[in-house]
């Protein structure tokens, strides 16, 4: 039987890279010129610091503008509230990755409710889907890519 693994991932490398041309990008920027603001990379999530609340949103749109160009989905993006701390404030922005048990029963639901006839099971942190015809996992597959759940979605393992 024909199947596809629905995962949710993100590529940590193209990440880090986004975050060190975000760096770059605020030396050059003259609004930022004699301010202490920085983006550091952690194992799984961006730190910002800056001397103000409203810059922390400039530096937010700044590495969301880099990550659009380096092909990452900003969706798995997850920004915590700001940090306080003496004269600077930091956010730490988070990539979620994996399918979530409360999404993954949305995605069962969505596709129940629209009587597509696949079987979806979820496995861990992903979904396998399986049909008996291709035309029903490929109808599943737009389907999802269709709805927003708030989570960007990847197909694996496509299998005849």
């Amino acid at each position: 039987m024909p199947s596809f693994d629905i995962v949710s991932e993100v590529d940590m490398v193209e990440v880090k890279n986004a975050v060190q041309n975000a760096n770059r990008e605020l030396d050059t920027r003259f609004d930022f010129r004699g301010v202490e603001a920085s983006f550091e990379m952690t194992k799984d999530a961006a730190k910002m610091h800056a001397e103000h609340e409203f810059q922390l949103q400039q530096l937010l749109d700044i590495l969301r503008k880099n990550l659009v160009k380096r092909g990452v989905d900003t969706a798995s993006m997850e920004a915590e509230a700001c940090a306080h701390s003496g004269k600077t404030v930091s956010q730490i922005v988070k990539f979620q990755e994996g399918v979530d048990q409360p999404t993954a029963k949305k995605v069962v639901k969505l596709i129940k409710d629209n009587k597509l006839k696949v079987q979806v099971a979820i496995q861990g942190e992903q979904l396998r889907v399986t049909g008996k015809k291709r035309d029903d996992l490929q109808a599943a597959m737009q389907l999802i890519k269709n709805a927003e759940l708030g989570l960007p979605f990847q197909f694996n393992n496509f299998r005849d």
